[in-house]
C-alpha cells in the first residue's frame, strides 16, 4: 500500500466547501496520505489561497454561498496562472446536467457526495 501513497505524498491539495465536516474528512484522509492541505469554506476565500498557496488540484463544492463552485471553477480556468490546475467537482447531486455544466466550466472530473477516499486518491493520481 505505501507505494500507492507514494505518487501524491507531498502534493498541495485545495478543498473548498462550506461544510466543515466536508473540509475536515477530506483533509484527513489526504494528510493520512503525505499531501499538504488547504481549505477554504468559499470562492471567496480560495480565490486568495490558490494565489498563495498554488495547490496542485482543487476539490470545490457545487453549493457554496456567494460564489458557488462553478463560478469558482470558470474563475480558476479564466486565470493565466491556474488555468492547468485540474478541479474536481464535488457535489450531492448526480445529475446529467450538472456534470455537463462542470465541463463546460472546466472540471476535470465529477466527484459525488459522499466520496470515499478512494474516490478521492483515483482523482488525485488520474489528474495529477
Amino acid at each position: 500500500m505505501a507505494e500507492d501513497s507514494a505518487g501524491i505524498s507531498g502534493l498541495k491539495v485545495m478543498v473548498i466547501d462550506d461544510s466543515k465536516t466536508i473540509r475536515r474528512t477530506a483533509e484527513n484522509l489526504l494528510k493520512k496520505e503525505g499531501c499538504e492541505v488547504v481549505t477554504a469554506v468559499d470562492g471567496f476565500e480560495a480565490l486568495s489561497k490558490i494565489a498563495e498557496h498554488k495547490p496542485n488540484i482543487i476539490f470545490v463544492d457545487i453549493m457554496m454561498p456567494r460564489l458557488d463552485g462553478y463560478q469558482t471553477c470558470a474563475l480558476i480556468k479564466h486565470n493565466r496562472m491556474f488555468k492547468d490546475t485540474p478541479v474536481i467537482m464535488l457535489s450531492s447531486k448526480d445529475s446529467i446536467f450538472d456534470r455537463a455544466r462542470g465541463r463546460i466550466v472546466g472540471s476535470e472530473q465529477y466527484l459525488t457526495k459522499p466520496f470515499t477516499k478512494e474516490d478521492l486518491l483515483g482523482a488525485i493520481k488520474e489528474h495529477t
